[in-house]
């Protein structure tokens, strides 16, 4: 518990700030809807004519002109973008500080295993994933009600619940590769986000590399799919958390036997 709280103080002012720009985008983003909600039928006319660019984004499976749509395509972006830049930054450096910051010596003084020093950290940064996607949940709820726009309860959690996952996923793939790092890098937790979701634009854009969808997080995440069809792809979401169970357990192994210098 002990060093749980200490991760938690550590990444206090990150998620505060991260929770705070995720949210005031979203929020900004819901209350622009009524503003923008008579020119979006005209707007989604011309998009649904721009071919690979409309299939990359999904932009031809909803209305920009209906909530849903609106709040899938251009809110599940923001936290879709923002919510696996702080996961993988999370993950990444959870790890590989210790090394980078020569506090590792200090941490395997205190009578505690390895095992559950490398527990605890990733529950803070799971912890930490939670609060932000709470926090922007309750935003978003929030600003709904402010424009006076009935709450699609169902699609709004549905999507909420694919970014959560999606984040658990990023944070736990980088939180394995966090182990064999010793002066940590987070431009590779970038890379890896970023990577994964132009994997899944290509994989919208050709059929021949649909499979690249099951490889990335953001292919259970897509927004327009999951407000037409209410439910999430259950085979991909499986693949996706075994890939976290294999990043959990790859980080775990590697430390417990890293020789920390």
């Amino acid at each position: 518990m002990t060093m749980i709280k200490h991760e938690m103080r550590q990444g206090r002012t990150a998620l505060i700030v991260w929770a705070g720009a995720i949210g005031f985008l979203f929020a900004v983003c819901v209350l622009m809807f009524p503003d923008m909600k008579g020119q979006m039928n005209g707007i989604h006319d011309v998009f649904a004519s721009m071919g690979n660019f409309t299939e990359a984004f999904g932009m031809d499976k909803v209305s920009f002109g209906t909530l849903t749509g609106f709040y899938a395509v251009e809110c599940g972006n923001i936290l879709g973008l923002g919510g696996a830049f702080f996961a993988a930054l999370c993950g990444i450096s959870v790890l590989a500080k210790e090394e980078k910051e020569h506090t590792a010596e200090f941490l395997f003084t205190h009578p505690v295993s390895r095992f559950r020093m490398v527990s605890d950290k990733l529950i803070a940064v799971m912890l930490q994933i939670f609060i932000l996607n709470i926090t922007v949940f309750f935003i978003s709820i929030l600003s709904i009600a402010v424009i006076d726009e009935a709450i699609p309860w169902k699609e709004v959690t549905l999507l909420h619940l694919a970014y959560l996952l999606l984040q658990i996923e990023l944070a736990a793939i980088c939180f394995g590769i966090s182990a064999f790092l010793r002066r940590g890098s987070l431009g590779i937790g970038l890379g890896i986000a970023v990577t994964m979701y132009f994997l899944n634009i290509i994989g919208n854009i050709s059929d021949s590399a649909h499979f690249l969808k099951y490889i990335t997080p953001f292919g259970y995440a897509e927004g327009t799919d999951i407000v037409t069809e209410l439910s999430l792809d259950k085979r991909m979401v499986a693949v996706g958390m075994i890939f976290t169970v294999i990043g959990v357990a790859v980080g775990h192994f590697q430390y417990c036997k890293k020789d920390i210098i």
